[in-house]
Formats: C-alpha cells, sequence, structure tokens
C-alpha cells in the first residue's frame, strides 16, 4: 500500500469521516419543503426521548466524546456548502448545548418527589432509532443554512420546546444568525484544514483499490497525498463514480477530482480543470488470439461483437458515438471488466491506452489490438469546481512537480509496479 506519512498517520480520522459522511445521508426522509426553524425545532423534539433512555438506561446526559463526533460531522456537512468551520461548530454547538438543558429538565422532573411516576419505563433505542434520525436532520439543517435566514421573532416563537429556556433560544437563534461562508475553495481547504479529494478507486494506475480494502492507491493518490501535504491541510479521500463524478463535483462533495478524469468540453461546462499532466487516448484491447478480428472499428462494429464498457464515463460515450453495430454491455466494476474478456463473456473493451498498457502487462492473454494507435486523444486533468483562486494554486502545483520530476517519477513508479 502506498500511503504517505500524513495519510498514514490520519488514516483513522478519516474512516470516522468516511463513515459519518455515509450515516449523514441515513433512510428516513424529511418533508422538502421544511423551513430551518421547522428543522431546528424538530431535532429537538426529539431530546425528550434521547433523556428517556439515558434516564432508563442510568447514562450521563454529557458524553463529550459523542459531541465532538457530532461537531465534527457538521463540520464536515457544512464544507460542501462553503460554510466556514468555525460558524458550523458555534451553531451546531449552540443545538447541543440546548439539547443538554432540555435533557436536564427531564431529568430534573423525573427525579423531583412531586412526580415520581412520571419517570419512563420505556424509551426508543438511542444508537438505532434516535441517532440516525437527528443525523439526517441535521444533515437537512446544514443545507438550509444560508439558505433560509428567519427574523429573530419568527426564531423565537416557533422554537417551542419544554425545557428550552428564553436564553437557550436566544443563543441558539445568535449562532444561526453569525453563520458566514467562505469566498473561494481555496480558502476554505486552507482555513478548515481538510482537502476533500473525489476519486473512483477503480482505475490502475491513477486510482484503485481491491475488493474489501478501504485505503486507495495509484498515481493520483500518491500526488493528492503531496498536493495537500504543500497546502499544509489533511487529506479526505470522497468515494465517487463516473456516473456521479459530475453530480459529486456540483454538490460540493469534494474539492477536486484525481481518479485519472479525462478533459472534455461537457465537463468544461460545470468544472474547472487543471493543466494536463498525462496525454493519451482510446485504444482497443481483446484476446491476444483476437487481435486481427479487431484491428480497425469497421471489424469491431459488428452485430456478432460484444464490446465491453463501465458506465457513466468517456470510454461509454467513445462507444455510444462510434459503434453502431456492436452489442455494448455495460459492466459497472471497472475493476474486474478485464476479467471479463479474459473469460470469454465479452470481446472486447476500448479504453484509455495506458489502461491498456497496464492490462496488458498484467495479463499475457490481453493485447491491444491496435498497438501505437490512438482512436481518439485526451488529455488527463484534475477536475475542480469553477473556482479560479483553487485552480491557480493546483495549476501552479502541477507545473512545479512536472519541471522537479515528481509528476514522471510517480508515472514510472506505479507502472513498473505493475509489470
Amino acid at each position: 500500500m502506498i500511503l504517505s506519512t500524513d495519510v498514514a498517520q490520519n488514516l483513522m480520522f478519516f474512516r470516522t469521516l468516511v463513515l459519518v459522511v455515509a450515516v449523514f445521508v441515513g433512510p428516513f426522509v424529511l418533508a422538502q419543503d421544511n423551513s430551518l426553524v421547522e428543522l431546528v425545532n424538530e431535532r429537538l423534539t426529539y431530546m425528550d426521548d434521547v433523556a428517556a433512555y439515558k434516564w432508563i438506561n442510568k447514562l450521563p446526559i454529557e458524553d463529550l466524546a459523542r459531541e465532538q463526533l457530532v461537531l465534527e460531522q457538521a463540520i464536515l456537512a457544512g464544507l460542501s456548502s462553503g460554510i466556514r468551520a468555525a460558524t458550523s461548530r458555534d451553531f451546531f454547538s449552540a443545538q447541543i448545548d440546548a439539547a443538554k438543558e432540555i435533557q436536564r429538565y427531564w431529568f430534573d422532573q423525573w427525579s423531583s418527589n412531586s412526580a415520581p411516576s412520571s419517570a419512563p419505563s420505556v424509551a426508543p433505542n438511542l444508537a438505532k432509532s434516535v441517532r440516525p434520525k437527528l443525523l439526517q436532520i441535521g444533515n437537512a439543517i446544514t443545507k438550509k443554512l444560508g439558505v433560509d435566514e428567519p427574523a429573530q421573532a419568527n426564531f423565537l416563537d416557533s422554537i417551542d420546546i419544554e425545557g428550552l429556556s428564553a436564553e437557550g433560544e436566544l443563543k441558539l437563534f445568535q449562532a444561526l444568525s453569525n453563520i458566514r461562508f467562505y469566498d473561494d475553495r481555496l480558502q476554505q481547504i486552507l482555513d478548515s484544514g481538510i482537502l476533500r479529494v473525489g476519486t473512483t478507486g477503480d482505475y490502475a494506475p491513477f486510482s484503485y483499490r481491491f475488493l474489501g480494502e478501504i485505503s486507495y492507491r495509484g498515481i493520483d493518490i500518491d500526488l493528492a497525498s503531496d498536493l495537500a501535504k504543500a497546502l499544509g491541510v489533511k487529506l479526505l479521500f470522497v468515494h465517487t463514480s463516473w456516473p456521479s463524478l459530475m453530480d459529486d463535483l456540483q454538490s460540493g462533495s469534494y474539492d477536486i477530482g484525481m481518479s485519472g478524469i479525462s478533459r472534455n468540453l461537457n465537463r468544461q461546462k460545470f468544472g474547472y480543470f487543471s493543466i494536463p499532466y498525462h496525454s493519451g487516448g482510446k485504444t482497443p484491447i481483446a484476446l491476444c488470439e483476437n487481435v486481427s478480428k479487431f484491428n480497425t472499428l469497421n471489424k469491431i462494429d459488428k452485430v456478432s461483437t460484444e464490446i465491453i464498457v463501465n458506465p457513466g464515463g468517456t470510454n461509454e460515450r467513445f462507444v455510444d458515438k462510434n459503434i453502431l453495430h456492436a452489442k455494448k454491455i455495460l459492466h459497472p466494476d471497472n475493476r474486474t471488466i478485464f476479467q471479463e474478456i479474459i473469460d470469454g463473456r465479452a470481446d472486447l473493451m476500448i479504453t484509455d491506452n495506458i489502461e491498456v498498457r497496464l492490462k496488458s502487462a498484467q495479463h499475457p492473454s490481453l493485447c491491444a489490438t491496435m498497438p501505437g494507435h490512438n482512436l481518439t486523444y485526451l488529455d488527463k486533468a484534475y477536475l475542480m469546481p469553477q473556482d479560479q483562486p483553487l485552480k491557480e494554486y493546483v495549476d501552479t502545483w502541477l507545473a512545479l512537480r512536472t519541471a522537479d520530476a515528481t509528476l514522471s517519477s510517480t508515472f514510472q513508479r506505479h507502472l513498473d509496479a505493475h509489470h
């Protein structure tokens, strides 16, 4: 496994955050038209259930480790919307304080000699039932921050929770009013101390991981580590896929896509690309015994041919545009797609020449059917939101790494490792 020292040291931290991101979009569905005030109010309505569970199970109200995790979740989720980390922390800290105030109120009620019969005997399971709902509501709140801007009177009138004081309500509103956004993505990365790299993990030698693995490896993984080190921030890999690559970019899920991504005009409409760091093109790969059958596009484009392709990327777009008669087979996992050719379930694949070079070296039964010939011209580059300061930084970093041979040595190391 090839990981930088910085990444290795922070691996457990990142695993926790990645799990948090996955949990944050849980199975519960909220009304799409809920206002920010309604969502905050709804989250606080669960505090009597939380208090009841803790009361029955003799658990303390305050759980500092859990509170820290919730704050990390909130800050990370807020980065997708460009919310300044400090203001996310303050707002969700105010929510935590309000939650504890409500829970203490109920503990006081249940421990009072005047109302001993009011103490709960049953409560929803905290981990399995209540917390997943709280996480989803928290995510919905984050998406509404900066969109809804309730007036103080509206906010204070709408927050109606037994056990929450007027002071607690006001503290919540003040924290909400102080939400601020980053001016640009580079500022966000530097201030938050986190570089979120979107990667697919299915495209060797750029980004891949074996089935069951957590850690990524590859050319772009090493270069991502170098970029984070240059920025002086921690590195967090965010899994994306070829079908969701652009949606994930536009939703703010990652700061930069590093996964052997090809530049094209359609992607350029919605994002910025760095200067290129690799040039190549599409070329076919098949069993070596079938090279003469598939050494031109005319020979390939027959009704008897079965061409396999991973969905959502430039490989599928090339096939859809240029192959009219052959049968297209969609295979969702690029890590196992070449085995389909080896096992005879597909005739060939058309993909980037660097991948053809790599896979033919790994599998002696596979060969390029048009060696030395590219059907297209493609540049690999890094994909970013339309943020000029970040693009300029990445372009400068990439130019320097090209000049000092870091780029060429990284390519050579990974290509040699696969031979």
